[in-house]
C-alpha cells in the first residue's frame, strides 16, 4: 500500500469526498492513486509537462490497475485538462509564481464550482495574492513539516469577490496552528533582511511576532 509523505498527506485532506481530481505536476502519481484505494476520489487527471515523472505515474496506476480510473496526460498546467474532468484540481511542487500563472492561464478556473488545492514550494505569498486580487477565497491553510523543510498547503474557491489585505495576510493566510515556530522564526529572519533593502515589511514582522 502506498504511503503519502506529510506533504501530499496534507494536500490530500484537503480533496474533497468523492471529487474528479486534476494533479496537476503529478509527479509519481501517489496522490490520485492513494485517494482511489482509499475510496476518497472517483476518478482522476495525472498531468506533468515532462515526459519522465508521468512515464513513473503510469507505471504506479498499471501496478494498482487503475488505468480505467486514472487518466495519465502531458499538460503544461491546465492547458490539456478539460473542464468536465475535473471538480478538484490540486497544483503540487511548483513556485508560486508559475502556480499562480497556471491558474490565470486556465480559461474554466473562475468557476463557483471548482475547487483547488495548492502546495507552492516557494512565494506562498505571491499566490495568495493572486487568488485575493482575482475573486478567490482561501479556506484552509496549513503549515507541514517534512523531514528538515516546511511546506504551505491551503485550498481556495472562486467567490468572484476580490478583496485587498494588510501585506501580512499574503504570508499567513488563515494559518490558524503556529506550533512551528523554526518556521516562523526563519521567515521573520527573511523578511527582516528584506527590510535592509529598503522595503517595509513592518508590518508583517509584526503580525508574525504576536502571533508566536
Amino acid at each position: 500500500m502506498i504511503k503519502l509523505s506529510k506533504r501530499l498527506s496534507a494536500v490530500a485532506r484537503l480533496v474533497n469526498q468523492n471529487a474528479l481530481l486534476a494533479d496537476i505536476g503529478c509527479d509519481h502519481g501517489y496522490l490520485p492513486v492513494w485517494l482511489l484505494l482509499n475510496n476518497k476520489i472517483k476518478s482522476a487527471v495525472a498531468s506533468d509537462i515532462n515526459e519522465g515523472p508521468l512515464a513513473s505515474c503510469r507505471q504506479l496506476v498499471a501496478a494498482y490497475s487503475l488505468e480505467n480510473k486514472i487518466k495519465c496526460r502531458i499538460s503544461n498546467g491546465l492547458q490539456e485538462i478539460k473542464e468536465k474532468e475535473c471538480t478538484d484540481i490540486a497544483v503540487c511542487g511548483m513556485g508560486g509564481e508559475l502556480i499562480a500563472d497556471i491558474v490565470s492561464s486556465c480559461k474554466w478556473a473562475e468557476s463557483r464550482e471548482k475547487h483547488f488545492i495548492f502546495n507552492p514550494m516557494t512565494h506562498s505569498e505571491i499566490l495568495r495574492k493572486y487568488l485575493c486580487d482575482n475573486g478567490f477565497e482561501i479556506q484552509s491553510d496549513i503549515i507541514v513539516k517534512e523531514g528538515k523543510h516546511y511546506y504551505n498547503v491551503f485550498d481556495a474557491v472562486y467567490t468572484g469577490v476580490k478583496k485587498i489585505y494588510p501585506v501580512s495576510y499574503y504570508y499567513l493566510g488563515k494559518i490558524d496552528n503556529f506550533e512551528h515556530t523554526e518556521y516562523f522564526k526563519h521567515l521573520l529572519h527573511y523578511l527582516e533582511n528584506k527590510m535592509k533593502g529598503g522595503t517595509d515589511f513592518s508590518e508583517v514582522i509584526s503580525a508574525i511576532k504576536e502571533k508566536i
